[in-house]
């Protein structure tokens, strides 16, 4: 039986940041929360409005990027019907500046690109950077291993990779309009019965970092408008440490610290601004 839109039963997956529920005929609510997760840890506070910005920003980049995607509609202010698809096991990354885990790896080794070793330094061209799908923690992986594990075939994974630059493309220019640098983007894509590349899953400032192109000067921590400046606060406060050496010893997941509540009014701020600049649209 279908579920009643109203009042959905109890969500058969619940994840970092959405609840998904399973409607019948092929189709899946999407209910965008308030949750805010950081270093794929769901923290303890949350981020008044961020689910309505996620679900309205995602529908706008569904309506506007002219490609196939799973949108069926939008349905109050956070919640999402779409089709349901075989998700490819993969988040496709794209990066156009070197920051976040990208230059942390370059520093320690872990890769080699061509560009100075500068923070936040643009890449001479975007660079794809795909990860693994986990609960636990999203982890880098090469194209061979894609190929190797059998997630996609050279063909396929090729017409992701092509798609994935695309959209950064289209965004990037949209950001630029806007007054913003569309620093790296992650995507998610399914097939459909058909076996066509879909776009799926959300675009928003949790799948995006953005700055002010007024403000960008490499060499230095960039002001954001995603959840950059949580990711900052946590490691300002010893809490990304403290995770980090938890994973590597095995150990279980330290409780996250709650956030100042003025940080979380300025992560609200900045991702309503976030919308509303690249839209054109108010909240």
């Amino acid at each position: 039986m279908q579920e009643s839109m109203e009042n959905p039963s109890a969500p058969f997956k619940r994840g970092k940041v959405k609840d998904v529920h399973d409607l019948g005929h092929d189709q899946l609510l999407f209910i965008f929360t308030d949750r805010v997760s950081a270093y794929d840890v769901v923290l303890p506070s949350t981020i008044p409005r961020k689910g309505e910005v996620l679900c309205k920003l995602a529908a706008f980049w569904f309506n506007n990027l002219n490609t196939s995607h799973h949108m069926v509609r939008v349905e109050d202010t956070n919640r999402m019907v779409v089709r349901k698809l075989k998700m490819i096991p993969v988040e496709c990354v794209v990066r156009g500046y070197l920051y976040g885990s990208l230059f942390e790896r370059l520093m320690k080794g872990e890769i080699s690109l061509p560009v100075e070793p500068v923070l936040a330094a643009k890449l001479p061209e975007p660079y794809f950077d795909p990860t693994t799908k986990s609960d636990v923690k999203d982890e880098p992986v090469t194209v061979e291993q894609i190929e190797e594990e059998g997630w996609l075939d050279s063909g396929k994974l090729e017409a992701v990779r092509s798609k994935t630059l695309e959209i950064y493309n289209k965004m990037a220019v949209r950001a630029e309009k806007a007054g913003f640098i569309l620093a790296d983007l992650k995507l998610e894509f399914g097939f459909d019965k058909q076996e066509n590349i879909v776009l799926a899953d959300s675009i928003g400032p949790d799948e995006f970092r953005l700055w002010p192109k007024a403000d960008y000067s490499p060499g230095k921590i960039q002001e954001s408008y995603d959840k950059q400046p949580i990711r900052d606060w946590l490691g300002k406060v010893g809490y990304k440490k403290t995770l980090d050496e938890a994973r590597r010893e095995g150990r279980p997941t330290p409780r996250p610290p709650d956030l100042p509540s003025d940080l979380v009014l300025e992560t609200s701020r900045r991702y309503i601004i976030a919308y509303e600049r690249l839209t054109g649209l108010k909240l």
